[in-house]
C-alpha cells in the first residue's frame, strides 16, 4: 500500500509493508521474523484478510466513530488486500468514491479482483509512487491505518496531504501503540502516539477527536490547523 519512501528493505518487503500490519495472532519479534513474512505475497494477503484480525482492528466500530457521510471521497493509503477499502465503498454509497493506494502491484492486483467480484464502481485502485498518492482530486479524509510508520518522507507526504484536503478535510490516522503487543510489529518500528501528535501539530494539523475503544491501537483524527 501502502505511497511512501521507506528505509531501504528489500523490495517486496517494502510493499508488503506498505499495506499495513503484521496480522499475526504469533506476532513477529524481530526485523528477520517480519523479512520472513512479507517474502510471500500470497501468504501475507491471506494474514491481512484473516477473520481473526476483525477482533482487535474492529473495523465496523471505526468506521461508525468515523461518521461517514454518503458522496464522501476518501483515499485509503497503504490500502493493501483492501480490508477497509472495501468496506469504505459500501459507507460512501454510489456517489462517494475511494481511492485504494499503494505501491505494490501484487497487493493491487488482488484488490482489482476483489473490486470487479464484489461489483463495486465508487473504489479505484492507485499505483501510487513511494513519495506521493498521485490521487486525481481532492479528498474529504486520508486514512491511514497501520502505516505511516513506514513512511520515510513524512514532513514531504504531509504536505502532500494538506494540499489535497478538501475544507473541512480529515487525515485519520491509526497504528500500533509503541510497546509490546501480541499483534503488529516489533516496538522499535512503532511511533508513540504523543510522538505522533507532536508531529502532526507542528505540521499545521489540529487533533480534532481521538477514539480509545481499539486495544492495541491509538486511533487519531486531525484536522488542518485554521
Amino acid at each position: 500500500m501502502q505511497t511512501r519512501a521507506f528505509v531501504s528493505f528489500p523490495s517486496l518487503l517494502m510493499a508488503a509493508l506498505a499495506a499495513g500490519v503484521v496480522i499475526s495472532a504469533q506476532a513477529p519479534t524481530s526485523m528477520q521474523d517480519v523479512h520472513r513474512l512479507h517474502t510471500d505475497p500470497a501468504a501475507y494477503i491471506k494474514a491481512l484478510e484473516d477473520p481473526a484480525r476483525d477482533a482487535y482492528q474492529k473495523p465496523h466500530e471505526v468506521l461508525t466513530a468515523l461518521g461517514l457521510k454518503p458522496g464522501e471521497v476518501i483515499a485509503d493509503i497503504g490500502a493493501g488486500s483492501g480490508y477497509f477499502s472495501l468496506r469504505l465503498a459500501h459507507h460512501v454509497g454510489p456517489q462517494g468514491h475511494v481511492y485504494a493506494v499503494d505501491i505494490s502491484p501484487d497487493m493491487l492486483r488482488h484488490l482489482n479482483q476483489r473490486i470487479r467480484d464484489a461489483g463495486l464502481l465508487n473504489i479505484s485502485s492507485i499505483l501510487a509512487l513511494p513519495n506521493d498518492p498521485l490521487l486525481p482530486q481532492a479528498v474529504d479524509r486520508f486514512l491511514i491505518v497501520d502505516v505511516w510508520h513506514h513512511i520515510e518522507d513524512q514532513t514531504g507526504y504531509l504536505a502532500l496531504m494538506k494540499k489535497q484536503l478538501k475544507p473541512g478535510g480529515q487525515v485519520v490516522m491509526i497504528d500500533f501503540h509503541k510497546k509490546d503487543l501480541p499483534v503488529g510489529p516489533p516496538a522499535a518500528m512503532k511511533i508513540a502516539r504523543e510522538d505522533l501528535i507532536a508531529q502532526m501539530q507542528g505540521h499545521g494539523f489540529t487533533l480534532a477527536k481521538e477514539h480509545t475503544f481499539l486495544p492495541y491501537q491509538y486511533f487519531l483524527v486531525f484536522t488542518p490547523a485554521p
